[in-house]
């Protein structure tokens, strides 16, 4: 039987067009190096970004957009509290959750819309 042994990467949907967006918030805000996608992929647009443990996360254009608000990728940060300040002050929501306490976690919008999880690094959440 075949066994699923890891996770490749994340895909999320975002308006045609938006790719500047798109760098802005995951490139400049959370600091993601953008890699160059396959040319036979670049044509369709959007974009890639490599995570910090070597998967990937890709933005898509889909039209007609719509913005996912339950599914959503969850990131693990290191200074979740200075994230949340970031997001705040660039004007992305941060509406905090305490239903896994101790773990301590957020979510919060990408630049689209889509709903994003952000979550502790440490074991306790504290």
């Amino acid at each position: 039987m075949t066994k699923i042994i890891a996770l490749d990467h994340i895909q999320l949907s975002m308006p045609e067009g938006n790719e500047d967006e798109a760098r802005r918030y995951f490139g400049t805000l959370l600091e993601l190096p953008e890699i160059e996608k396959p040319p036979n992929l670049a044509k369709r647009g959007g974009l890639w970004f490599a995570l910090p443990d070597g998967r990937e996360l890709h933005l898509g254009p889909e039209e007609p957009f719509s913005p996912n608000k339950k599914a959503h990728p969850a990131f693990t940060v290191d200074d979740l509290d200075g994230l949340a300040s970031e997001l705040s002050d660039a004007g992305y929501p941060v509406e905090w959750d305490e239903e896994l306490a101790p773990l301590r976690r957020f979510y919060s919008e990408d630049a689209f819309g889509n709903r994003v999880e952000y979550r502790a690094a440490e074991k306790n959440g504290a």
